[in-house]
This record gives C-alpha cells, structure tokens and sequence, in this order.
C-alpha cells in the first residue's frame, strides 16, 4: 500500500470494520433490498396459488409482480456493489487531496452516490465540507431521483448507464486506512509516554 506523504488528509478519525462502512455506504439499497425479497416472496406465494388454480391469467399477473420483485433483488446487490466502489475511490481521492469540489462534483448525480462520497467523508473527517458543498449545490434530503434520470429520460437503454450504475468495476483503495490509523495513534501514545 502507498504510504507517501500528500497534501490531503493528515490526521485520520478512527476506522471502521470494513463491513460497517459497506453497509453505510449502501443503507438505503439494502433497505430497499428487504423489501424486494418480502415482495418476491409473497408474490411467489400468489404465483404458486395461481398456477394450482389453473389461470393463465392470474399466473401472468402474478408472475410478472414476482419478476419484476426478483430482479430488482440482483439490481439492488449489483447496485450496492457499485456504490462501494465508488466510496473507495472517494475516500483514495479526499485522503490524498483533501476536501476539493472538483472531486466533490464528480459524486453528485445521485444519492446514493452521494451518500458513497459522504461516508468516505465522514471516515476522513470532511463529512461537514462535502454536505456544505452539496448544499451549495441545491441538493435537497428528498433528491432520490437521480439527477441524470430528469436530464436524459433514456438512459436506461444505454450501456454508459448499466455499466455505471450495475456494474463498477472493483476498485482497489490505494491505502490500507486501518494501519494507518494504528500508525498515527501508535505515534501520538509514544510521544505522550515520553512527555
């Protein structure tokens, strides 16, 4: 892992399991992804009723409520995934060059991408700077709707949108924050024990 000095970030906050920070970054999805596996699992109670009773009707009603539930399950995970990768970036980009709007600006078509940026933020210790900045940007709590959506209606039948939004590419952070957490705080309990 890089180790160099930069001129971002120069005292890190305590770290997070990586796991809590997977589960913050994506919060409202796996929310969401609760109440898909509820709504695919009661649709398929009502498929399975269907298809005993024989209706090609209901069945195709049913089945297409299942469908719909059951793929938004792998939209979701896929989406999740997506948005970690996007707070590892983040927080490689604010830990080497500190609070900067350019790269603010790069997180702020949707909120869950936003929220990756903000709890990358928040581990650094710059969450106030970026919801400032955000702020300033006339986003508002309510904006779930992502921004590019209201410019562009179609996006859904572009690859550039299934590729960012589903499909990230892994992203390896190019520090390992804990150790140098345990570094910094291992460095001020020597200068104290000598003082």
């Amino acid at each position: 892992m890089n180790t160099q000095v930069h001129r971002g970030i120069q005292v890190l906050p305590r770290q997070p399991h990586i796991f809590i920070s997977y589960f913050r970054v994506g919060r409202l999805l796996y929310y969401s992804l609760v109440l898909f596996i509820l709504e695919s699992w009661v649709y398929g109670i009502q498929l399975e009723k269907a298809w005993r009773g024989g209706s090609t009707v209901w069945i195709l009603f049913w089945f297409s409520f299942f469908l719909f539930s059951f793929l938004h399950i792998y939209l979701v995970i896929m989406d999740g995934w997506s948005r970690f990768q996007n707070y590892k970036r983040a927080k490689d980009q604010f830990y080497e060059h500190g609070f900067e709007p350019r790269i603010a600006k790069m997180y702020l078509r949707s909120k869950c991408q936003r929220n990756a940026a903000l709890e990358a933020a928040a581990e650094l210790g710059i969450r106030d700077d970026l919801e400032e900045y955000f702020d300033q940007q006339g986003v508002k709590w309510y904006h779930y709707v992502p921004y590019f959506i209201w410019q562009d209606p179609l996006i859904f039948l572009k690859r550039d949108f299934w590729d960012r939004t589903f499909l990230e590419k892994n992203y390896a952070p190019k520090y390992e924050y804990k150790q140098l957490c345990f570094e910094q705080y291992s460095e001020v309990e020597l200068i104290t024990s000598r003082g």
